[in-house]
């Protein structure tokens, strides 16, 4: 009889957790979804962040176990790690300091509590994370090669010329201007080619990088085989932008939360440009 009493009550509580509602979802990550959905099928999808906004970080993370819960991701190519590095030969159960330490993490620039929880999210799932940024030791070949200029259009180059100036708050000697626009497209360069090499067939390859090199005016996709099918997002946290017709270099624009506010131009304004590189 007691037997039949705890059964009887441990099936009563199996219903009572069946009958209990679930949570209502996030409408917020519903949309998410939605739009993830949307830019499928797709070689390659560009997600152009801001750095310093915890909320682009999150939707990157979002973005990469969905498509890896569907067996879709090819891997994960990131700005932050230089080209060369890869996850590709760690188990799904490495430790974060092995993760750090086999893509040679530079915790000063990009910091690992902002980025680690979306590159351990793709090794967990068995997805490579994979350096698609300009190795250090060839920033000062880039400065110096003017080749690069030519990969763009004139009026391409100016605007880029434009966003490195913008970007240093004009702090930039007019002669470094060449020079940093230079080693931005040696960047984009670097990233095309390293998400080129990533496609597979029936799966997407997404890359993770500041939003001046998803732009498609600018930068990665002008150096992208022509057959890739490319979608490019502006993460942004500016209402303008949804609809703003200058906003032409990227197929879809997400709002997201907004970024601490800094000034950036003060920070500058302690360093000084103008000294030789050492």
């Amino acid at each position: 009889m007691m037997v039949n009493r705890l059964w009887a009550f441990a099936a009563f509580l199996a219903l009572w957790g069946c009958a209990t509602p679930a949570p209502p979802p996030d409408p917020a990550q519903a949309e998410r979804l939605s739009q993830l959905q949307q830019l499928l099928p797709a070689d390659a999808i560009l997600l152009g962040e801001q750095h310093d906004a915890p909320d682009h970080q999150r939707i990157h993370r979002l973005a990469v176990e969905t498509l890896a819960s569907q067996q879709l991701l090819a891997a994960v190519a990131i700005e932050m790690v230089s080209a060369g590095q890869s996850t590709e030969k760690l188990a799904s159960t490495a430790s974060e300091t092995q993760v750090q330490a086999t893509l040679q993490w530079n915790n000063d620039l990009w910091p690992w509590s902002a980025y680690g929880p979306v590159v351990m999210a793709a090794v967990r799932a068995g997805v490579p994370v994979i350096g698609a940024n300009l190795p250090t030791a060839r920033l000062r070949e880039a400065m110096a090669d003017t080749n690069l200029d030519r990969l763009l259009s004139g009026p391409a180059l100016k605007a880029q010329q434009q966003q490195i100036r913008l970007g240093h708050c004009d702090l930039l000697p007019q002669r470094q201007i060449s020079p940093m626009t230079r080693i931005q497209i040696a960047r984009d360069v670097s990233m095309a080619q390293v998400l080129a090499a990533a496609t597979r067939p029936g799966k997407t390859v997404l890359l993770l990088a500041g939003s001046a090199h998803v732009d498609r005016t600018l930068g990665v996709p002008l150096h992208l085989p022509p057959g890739l099918k490319v979608r490019t997002v502006l993460l942004h946290t500016t209402p303008s932008l949804d609809t703003n017709p200058s906003a032409t270099g990227f197929d879809h624009r997400w709002r997201a939360d907004a970024a601490p506010a800094t000034d950036y131009c003060a920070k500058l304004q302690a360093r000084q440009f103008d000294k030789p590189l050492r």
